[in-house]
This record gives C-alpha cells, sequence and structure tokens, in this order.
C-alpha cells in the first residue's frame, strides 16, 4: 500500500503545480480588478457611472473629467484598423497557403512573423516621421478630392490633412494588428484536409471556388479567433498611437481630426496627474478599458462557440 501511495506522490504534486499556476490566472485578474476599483474609487464618487462615461469634457484645471471622448477614440481606431486589417491578412493568408509557389512561402512567413515582433514604440517612430507626412502630402488630399466630395461619407474626410489625426493611427494600428489575424488565419487554412481540395479540383472548381466554398468554411473559426485576438490587441495598444493620434480631448467628426484613446490618455497624462482627483480619473479610465476589454472578448468567445458548436454538429 506504501509502494502504491509512493508512486501516486509524483502524479499528487504535478496535479498541485498545475492548479497552483491556473489559479495564479484569477489572483492576477482579482489583484489588478482590485486596485483599479481602489485607485479610482475617488473619481467614482464624484462623478459615477454613467455621468463619467457620457461626459465629454476632460479639464484637469478645473478638476471635470468625463470619459466619452476617449472611449470614442478607442471604438473608431479600432473598429478602422479592424476593417483594414481583416481583409489584408486573410488576403495573406489565402495567398501564403493556397496560391504562392513552395519558394516564396517560407520568406512570407518569416516577414509576418518579423512585423508581429516589432515593437510598438518603433511603428509610432516611423508613423510619426515617415507614415504621417506621406498621409499628409498625399493620400489624405487624394481622399479629401474624391470621396470627401460624395454626399454623407464626405463629411467624414473635412478639415486640413495633417497627417497627425484618426486615420493615421487607426493605418498604423490596422499595420500591427496584421500579422496576428495572418498568422492564426494561415494555420487555420492550413488545416483544411488536401483530400477536399483534391476533390473539389477534380470534380472541376477553380482555385477561387475551393477558397471560397472549401477553404473558408472549414477554416472560418480560426480566422474568427484570429480576428478576436488582433481587437484584444488593437484596443489596449498604446505608444504607436500615443506618436500620431493628437491627443485632442474631443468628439472627432473627421477622420483628419486628432483624438485621443484610453490608453493614449493614460501614456501621457499619468506623468502630469498633479491632484488626486486627475490621478484617481485616470485610474477610472484604466477600469473602463479592462472592463471594455473583458465583455467585448466575452461577447466574441461567446460567439465563437456558439459556432463552433453548430459547425460540429
Amino acid at each position: 500500500m506504501a509502494t502504491s501511495f509512493q508512486k501516486k506522490i509524483p502524479e499528487l504534486i504535478f496535479l498541485s503545480l498545475t492548479a497552483i499556476a491556473s489559479c495564479t490566472v484569477l489572483f492576477f485578474i482579482i489583484g489588478i480588478i482590485s486596485v483599479l476599483v481602489k485607485e479610482s474609487s475617488l473619481a467614482i464618487g464624484k462623478f459615477g457611472f454613467l455621468d463619467f462615461l457620457t461626459a465629454t469634457t476632460w479639464n484637469p484645471v478645473t478638476g471635470v473629467f468625463g470619459a466619452a471622448t476617449t472611449i470614442y477614440g478607442t471604438f473608431v481606431t479600432t473598429a478602422l484598423a479592424l476593417l483594414l486589417a481583416i481583409p489584408t491578412a486573410i488576403g495573406i493568408a489565402i495567398f501564403v497557403t493556397e496560391i504562392a509557389p513552395n519558394f516564396m512561402k517560407g520568406p512570407i512567413g518569416i516577414a509576418i512573423e518579423l512585423l508581429a515582433a516589432i515593437p510598438s514604440i518603433i511603428y509610432g517612430m516611423w508613423g510619426l516621421f515617415t507614415l504621417a507626412p506621406i498621409m499628409s502630402k498625399y493620400i489624405e488630399p487624394a481622399l479629401q478630392s474624391t470621396l470627401g466630395k460624395m454626399p454623407a461619407i464626405g463629411i467624414l474626410f473635412k478639415g486640413t490633412p495633417m497627417g497627425i489625426d484618426l486615420l493615421t493611427a487607426s493605418v498604423i494600428l490596422a499595420i500591427m494588428i496584421v500579422p496576428f489575424t495572418a498568422s492564426i488565419a494561415r494555420d487555420a487554412f492550413n488545416l483544411t484536409p488536401a483530400v477536399v481540395k483534391e476533390s473539389a479540383y477534380a470534380i472541376g472548381a477553380t482555385q477561387w471556388e475551393v477558397v471560397k466554398n472549401v477553404v473558408l468554411p472549414y477554416s472560418k473559426l480560426g480566422v474568427f479567433g484570429g480576428a478576436a485576438l488582433s481587437l484584444g490587441r488593437a484596443l489596449g495598444e498604446t505608444m504607436a498611437l500615443a506618436f500620431v493620434l493628437g491627443n485632442n480631448h474631443k468628439i472627432a467628426t473627421s477622420l483628419f481630426d486628432a483624438a485621443s484613446t484610453i490608453t493614449v490618455s493614460l501614456a501621457n497624462e499619468f506623468t502630469e496627474a498633479d491632484s488626486a482627483l486627475y490621478l484617481s480619473s485616470l485610474y477610472y479610465l484604466a477600469l473602463v478599458l479592462f472592463v471594455m476589454s473583458f465583455i467585448i472578448l466575452a461577447i466574441s468567445k461567446f460567439f465563437l462557440l456558439k459556432a463552433e458548436r453548430k459547425y460540429s454538429r
């Protein structure tokens, strides 16, 4: 009996270590929430919940703080970046897995991984000194002279093209999240059974029909998961946006206007917080971002699991 118990000791140790490692994640989350709630309690007590989320005034001088402008900037930059990045990433993944000759697949795959490894501050510096001048001199004036003259959407391209604005920040953010979606989509496409694709080709399907009717439906869950991962990265990106967004606390009506996001406000103003209420309001912003990210990613996970159950039937 003692021998049997001795044989179980390594297994018990292994189970205990893995359980402790798993629980540390929960402890970290609880600890982060506790600190954010504690540090933001002063701002919560003064501004409440709805008033803080809907107020558009951010004035450290008068001690009035509202998160609406930064929440708006966060959603706009994230949505526009995903709109630009996801089709591009899927196109890259399709080319690498289905179209590119074998000698090109390796270099392109490495290039995608290198893009993901570049620090965000490098993207920010490149965006400020290289992309922003290009946007202000060529791309934004071209958009203004074409799309800016169209009804309804023309308002999005009003103003003076400066290059330090929502559009440039969204482009930078899109470039940053393309590698994540592209890598996951590429891996998902590679999981499509070769026999299924070969059968489609055998009955006369074209390459486009195979991609559209076989590869994409088979790997749609992986693509959705990559998009959800990119969404999480986009919501939390800080330094790259801080260089090219302008940190202007207002509801921007044009993509050529400077704006601010929650992360940019935290990065730019944390060291300038000279009062307890100012500092507490910044912690309150961080708490809002934490909750917002959790809710959005939880919704994405819910739809992913729902689609997975439906697909497995």
